[in-house]
């Protein structure tokens, strides 16, 4: 019995706060034309990556808007966040800086 494999590129991202959500895409070209499939594939991955990208920026979101200090309570001010390091260290337990 001869199997048929297609190559695919697939990512799954799961956590315990949001739904878990997944993309997969079909590489076309054939591994036997490693060039070809290697710039699909490079192709691919940078499709993926700015997608699951994306997906972690809006969940970021909507767990800052969730946070107490982002309600209309305090005049719809949401507390200074320093973005760049918040969406650096997303996911990760962050140490706090000593002063």
């Amino acid at each position: 019995m001869t199997r048929s494999w297609t190559p695919t590129l697939s990512v799954a991202y799961s956590s315990a706060a949001n739904a878990p959500f997944g993309v997969s895409l079909l590489l076309t070209a054939a591994p036997d034309n490693k060039a070809q499939y290697l710039s699909e594939l490079r192709a691919h991955v940078a499709s993926v990556q700015q997608r699951v990208n994306r997906e972690l920026t809006a969940r970021m979101e909507e767990d800052k808007a969730r946070e107490p200090g982002a309600t209309a309570a305090n005049g719809g001010a949401a507390k200074a966040v320093d973005d760049e390091r918040e969406e650096e260290n997303y996911g990760e337990e962050m140490q706090e800086e000593e002063d």
